[in-house]
């Protein structure tokens, strides 16, 4: 997928802040699409279905972690990147913005080539695609790759792109334990910055959405699936 191929949308209720990052993103030859609140982002993001989502947190009419939240509960957007903008000094934390579904976060001001950096990192994880015809099978569960879906007892369900992608690193590897590095290099990669507790995170919303017991946490080491 070339950089023209790729929709960015960029939520900010500042007009400089959109001006200023939908330039230097242009420049590098992407698509932007801009919006100054959540509400007016969820309707660009269900018609255009962007790869990237670029939210500020405080927003009026919807904040970003509201606005996260809805894109996460729409199926066709499971595959969305989204990144959150913050404020230094801002009132945020990283784990709520996991909790919300985010894939990482920018700290703003940030200099151009730096963000430019930032968001081709994410990029390279989404052009990433599953390899074609793939399908995981345990005594408990089925991973389908193509459609990104997880089958138990005949129920589909849906979890989005690095939950997806944590999941299927553990499936593949049964009754191994794997390493908190291991996971970040292998679902997040060396080139995006996300908190210690960015796992736990994403393990939580692995069992509670899909109500399984495979996943089996080796304190102060990492986790393992067991079949």
């Amino acid at each position: 997928m070339e950089n023209k191929d790729i929709i960015i949308l960029l939520v900010d209720d500042e007009a400089d802040i959109l001006e200023f990052l939908g330039y230097n993103l242009e420049r590098e030859g992407y698509q932007v699409l801009k919006a100054r609140n959540g509400e007016k982002a969820l309707k660009l993001a269900i018609k255009f279905n962007p790869q990237l989502v670029i939210l500020d947190v405080m927003m009026p009419v919807m904040d970003g972690m509201e606005t996260c939240t809805a894109i996460r509960n729409i199926p066709e957007l499971a595959n969305t990147l989204i990144a959150f903008l913050t404020a230094r000094g801002e009132d945020y934390s990283q784990i709520a913005g996991f909790e919300a579904g985010a894939d990482d976060y920018i700290a703003k001001p940030i200099k151009p080539k730096l963000f430019v950096s930032r968001i081709q990192a994410l990029l390279r994880r989404y052009k990433e695609s599953p390899e074609t015809g793939n399908i995981i099978r345990t005594k408990e569960l089925i991973i389908d790759k193509d459609r990104y879906l997880v089958v138990i007892n005949d129920v589909e369900f849906t979890l989005v792109r690095k939950e997806f992608e944590l999941l299927q690193f553990l499936v593949t590897h049964p009754d191994k334990v794997a390493t908190r590095e291991e996971i970040f290099e292998n679902v997040w990669g060396h080139d995006v910055v996300v908190g210690d507790r960015t796992i736990d995170v994403h393990i939580r919303r692995i069992r509670e959405k899909l109500n399984i017991n495979s996943i089996k946490t080796i304190k102060g080491v990492g986790y393992k699936f067991e079949e």
